[in-house]
């Protein structure tokens, strides 16, 4: 298996992949919903916004994940947001999915990222380093339907202080079913 952040090669087949791993794993509808996140935040979100992480045996995708940027109106640290995230269903449970967390974060702190952000399972985020955080901690772009979700991290390895202001997300993430 290798791990790449070159998304060019693999952008035409990504929506694709997403909508088959969530419409197996959630239902059809979610698939569809995923996958149409995906070809958005590809087709719409700048280079510079969106980094991706992906696992791949030869030609086959086995696991992506896209971090896009999450900006503070009165913060000016740089902030990625790790969502979506997939593993295909037959390979789930190996370890591909935090191993691929583990590559993406550092591809971000390449980037000289400070913070990355997600909004999903406490329980499974937790094992790679993302923490509980609150509205207080940092607002999110959108009301959280789940708030127990919102987790992040420090990329710098200082100390975890509140951010200033309201969040902004890329375009495609600016819908409020998706929070």
């Amino acid at each position: 298996m290798e791990f790449t952040t070159e998304k060019k090669g693999w952008a035409n087949n990504l929506p694709d992949f997403f909508r088959q791993v969530f419409a197996a794993s959630e239902s059809n509808a979610e698939g569809a919903v995923i996958g149409a996140l995906v070809s958005d935040l590809l087709a719409t979100t700048p280079d510079d916004d969106l980094i991706a992480a992906i696992a791949h045996d030869g030609p086959e995708v086995q696991a992506c994940i896209l971090f896009s940027r999450l900006r503070f109106d009165q913060d000016p640290r740089l902030v990625f947001l790790m969502s979506p995230v997939a593993v295909k269903t037959d390979r789930q449970r190996a370890g591909i999915g935090r191993k691929l967390i583990g590559f993406g974060l550092n591809a971000l702190r390449r980037h000289e990222v400070d913070f990355a952000f997600t909004y999903g399972d406490p329980g499974y985020y937790s094992k790679t380093g993302f923490q509980p955080i609150n509205e207080e901690f940092a607002r999110a772009p959108l009301p959280l339907s789940h708030p127990h979700g919102w987790l992040g991290q420090s990329l710098t390895g200082t100390e975890m202080v509140p951010f200033k202001g309201s969040s902004c997300c890329v375009s495609a993430f600016n819908r409020p079913e998706l929070w």
